[in-house]
Order: structure tokens, then C-alpha cells, then sequence
């Protein structure tokens, strides 16, 4: 008797676990059941711009096909935001609120891949969507369009803004949109990126500046009379040994890269001329600003050493991103509801053949829907430009799983990924969390209040200020 006792009473907690699972409203379910309906389209656009493989500031194609794809379904376009040809938005209905959602669509360098679980360019040293970002933008799209169809039949009231931004990987397009006004007047933002994992994003990445150092020096020939010229390049790399000795003192929270453009020519002339990009990253802004003035003294100790000349010039830089719980929180619902992935067994099989491809455990896919956690002072990861959007409007955060677990990212295997089902399959999932979660927002007068709310207690006092060069954005640079 006891026996049956305990086995009922585990059925009714099995029975009360089942019925945990949060209930949607109808707009919510024909959110859900438009992006199904889209599914073919939007794998097809994405695919798309998957085969374009254009990096930062020359994604033309890319940035065409989801302008074209927008106004075909009735969004008002507007181009050239912030004096960058491929930076647009796509805008439905009247009024507030206005919700809008950003989408990124540039590749990286150098990562050209076929969709195979072993590394085979399409085009050797070609460019690739290393970062998911062919999945990223069309996501995005696909959610403001679900959105804009119940905006159309009269279901929901306001605005929806698909924000197009280009040059996320390299010199962070949306700081030139920031400084044009482009999100002043949005009440709240939706992101989603990319990932190895499903979870509502509540971590804040890491700050980061991107500055480079060039020195000048005298040519001189490298056997006959050295003595009359000053190595560019001695300085170089003087500078880079300063930085790497400084790396013993700084906080664990720091990265510090450089990328070496120019180090002379040839090897029987004094080089007179060098370039290096270097970048410094924190958790924190205030950090990363301490140590980035710091590297640029190395930089001028170098050129005393190498009795050289030398200069710096601003690329670009992001703050860490502005956290929202509240609005992190109602997504997390949405994502609960809608569950873990579904991969095929062809589709797990190719997950461990990448993963031994790698050098990683062949455990195939983490789709597990975890509790909300918590949001760590000194966050691992990268940096984004939608730091500086999460600054000026609040921002809710998305991760969709799109790779296999541990994947290493920037690499040919998320672009094998991002190229086929597997992609496909979390770029769909990542569009409907992000419509449902939009539905929320547009419903719930309340929910934007408190979404604001956190914004405003976690801004405090602080006065955003982009870190981004006076002029025209670098569109026109392509080394």
C-alpha cells in the first residue's frame, strides 16, 4: 500500500510539473504559426545572404536582399542612417509604443566554409558568416514581420522598427546610428545573437577600444649604413613587448589584442614605416579606459626608444551592455514555453562530426531550456556594439542555439553550421521568442514600464558618450 501511495504521488508531481508550462494568448499562437508559415522564405534569404560572405561596410548585397524582402511585405524603408549605405531601418504602423529590433548581417574575413562538418572553403581565404550573422539579421526580420501583420489587422497598436546594422565585427556600425539619433526615440529594443546555447541573454559582455598606432622612422639600407636609418619597426616591436610584459599587471578581467598591418617591405631596407591595430577590452568601461590609456604610453615610450615618430587614431569602441532583468525575465517565459530544439538524428551526427573536428567532446547539441541566470560582475565572452544601443534604449537579449556545443566561434564551423538546418533550424526558434516576447511588450503597458524602469535604475546617473571618432564612419576602409 505504501509502495502505491509513493508511486501515485510521484505521477501527481509529474502531472503538476507538466501543466508549469506557461500559457500563450492567440496572438501570441498566430505569431508562432506565421513563422512557420515563412519558415521556406526566410532559410531561403538567409541562405542568401550566407553565399553573399560580405564583411563590414561592403555587405551591399546582403543589405539589399532584407530591404527588399521588407518593403515586399509592406515596411516603410529608410536608408543611409548615419551616413552608412548599408545601415537602414524598416518601419510599421503609427504610435507608441515603439518596438524596435536589431538584425546583423556582415561576415568575417578569411572564414570561407561549404556547409561540411570538416574545413573546406568555398573560396580559399574568402569571407564567411563565421558569427551566424546571415541568421541574425533574417531572425530579426522574420519577428518584425509577424509583428507588423497584427499591427496591420488591428490585433496589436503601435510601431515596429527593424533596425538593419552593418559592420558589427569590425568597426561597430551602430555607434555611427547612435550618434545620428537613429534610437532616440524607441521605447524598448529587442537582440538576439547566435549561439551554442538557448537562454535569455543577461550578461554584459566586455567594453572594448580599437586604436591604431603607426610609427615613422628614416629608411636607411639594412647592410651598408644602418646607422642612418630609425627602424618603424623596431618600434613596433618594442611596443608589442610592452605590451605583452604589461599583461602580468593588469586586472584578470582585461584582454588585450593587436593585429600587425605593417611591419616594412622587404628585409634589406630599414623600414621607415609600420601600423598596428590594437584593441583593450574590460568588463567595465571605466577599466577598460585605464588600461587603454596605459597602452598608449607604451606606444610612446616605443617611438622614444626607436627614436621614431608615431601617432594613434581612434577607430572605434562599445561600452558593456546595460543589462535588463525584468525584460530578460518575460522572454524567458516565452522560451520556456516554446522548449528545447528538436535536431534529427543526421543533424546530431553531424554536430559530434564537427565537434571531432574540433577537438571537442562529441556531445552534440545543448537545447535545454535552463532557469534565468544569474548576471555576473566580471562576465567571460565578447563585445558588441549593442552595448551601446542597450545605453540609450532598454534592450532585451536573446541566445539561440545554431552550433554545437562548444563550438568555437569565428571559426569555419559555425559557418558550416549557419549554412544548413542546423542554422536554420535556430534562426527559426530565435524568431519566434523574439515575436512572442515583442507581443508582450506591445500588450503590457506595465511590462514596458518596468523594463524602463530597470533601465533608468541601473543607467543612474551616467551620461553615454559613443567612443567613436568625429567624421564620417569608415566606410571606404577595407585593409
Amino acid at each position: 500500500m505504501k509502495r502505491n501511495i509513493i508511486v501515485l504521488l510521484l505521477f501527481a508531481n509529474i502531472a503538476v510539473t507538466a501543466q508549469k508550462k506557461p500559457k500563450i494568448n492567440a496572438n501570441k499562437k498566430v505569431a508562432i504559426a506565421g513563422v512557420d508559415a515563412k519558415a521556406k522564405e526566410l532559410t531561403t534569404l538567409s541562405d542568401k545572404i550566407w553565399s553573399f560572405e560580405e564583411v563590414a561596410f561592403q555587405e551591399k548585397q546582403s543589405a539589399a536582399a532584407l530591404m527588399d524582402y521588407a518593403e515586399k511585405q509592406g515596411f516603410k524603408i529608410t536608408k543611409n542612417i548615419g551616413d552608412i549605405a548599408t545601415a537602414f531601418t524598416a518601419e510599421y504602423g503609427s504610435g507608441r509604443p515603439i518596438i524596435g529590433i536589431m538584425g546583423e548581417f556582415d561576415a568575417l574575413p578569411g572564414l570561407s566554409q561549404k556547409p561540411v562538418p570538416y574545413k573546406d572553403p568555398v573560396n580559399e581565404g574568402g569571407a564567411g558568416h563565421g558569427c551566424g550573422h546571415n541568421l541574425f539579421g533574417v531572425a530579426s526580420l522574420g519577428a518584425a514581420t509577424v509583428i507588423k501583420e497584427q499591427i496591420e489587422s488591428g490585433k496589436l497598436k503601435g510601431t515596429v522598427r527593424f533596425y538593419g546594422t552593418p559592420a558589427e565585427e569590425k568597426f561597430f556600425g551602430k555607434l555611427w546610428m547612435v550618434r545620428a539619433g537613429a534610437f532616440d526615440d524607441v521605447d524598448i529594443m529587442m537582440d538576439w545573437h547566435p549561439s551554442a546555447s538557448t537562454k535569455a541573454n543577461v550578461q554584459a559582455g566586455l567594453a572594448l577600444v580599437d586604436f591604431m598606432v603607426e610609427f615613422e622612422g628614416q629608411a636607411a639600407h639594412a647592410s651598408s649604413d644602418p646607422w642612418n636609418g630609425r627602424s618603424a619597426s623596431d618600434a613596433l616591436e618594442l611596443y608589442t613587448t610592452g605590451i605583452n610584459y604589461y599583461r602580468e599587471h593588469v586586472l584578470p578581467s582585461v584582454r588585450i589584442h593587436y593585429h600587425i598591418m605593417d611591419a616594412g617591405k622587404v628585409v634589406n631596407v630599414v623600414p621607415d614605416y609600420s601600423k598596428i591595430w590594437t584593441r583593450v577590452r574590460d568588463t567595465k568601461r571605466a577599466g577598460m579606459e585605464k588600461v587603454w590609456k596605459r597602452v598608449e604610453k607604451i606606444a610612446e615610450g616605443a617611438a622614444i626608444m626607436a627614436d621614431v615618430d608615431y601617432k594613434i587614431t581612434l577607430i572605434s569602441g562599445v561600452h558593456e551592455v546595460l543589462v535588463n532583468r525584468t525584460g530578460a525575465a518575460a522572454l524567458q517565459k516565452n522560451l520556456e514555453y516554446l522548449g528545447e530544439l528538436q535536431f534529427t538524428d543526421e543533424e546530431v551526427v553531424f554536430a559530434k562530426k564537427i565537434q571531432e573536428a574540433t577537438g571537442k567532446p562529441q556531445v552534440g547539441f545543448d537545447t535545454k531550456i535552463n532557469h534565468l541566470e544569474e548576471t555576473l560582475e566580471h562576465p567571460r565572452g565578447g563585445s558588441t556594439d549593442v552595448g551601446d544601443v542597450s545605453w540609450v534604449v532598454p534592450t532585451i537579449r536573446l541566445g539561440a542555439t545554431v552550433a554545437p556545443k562548444a563550438t568555437p566561434w569565428h571559426s569555419w564551423a559555425v559557418v558550416a553550421c549557419s549554412g544548413m538546418s542546423i542554422g536554420h533550424k535556430g534562426m527559426l526558434y530565435a524568431t519566434k521568442a523574439l515575436s512572442m516576447t515583442m507581443i508582450d511588450l506591445f500588450e503590457n503597458a506595465k511590462l514596458r514600464e518596468e523594463v524602463k524602469l530597470e533601465y533608468k535604475e541601473r543607467k543612474g546617473d551616467y551620461v553615454y558618450k559613443g567612443i567613436v571618432p568625429d567624421g564620417p564612419p569608415p566606410v571606404n576602409n577595407v585593409d
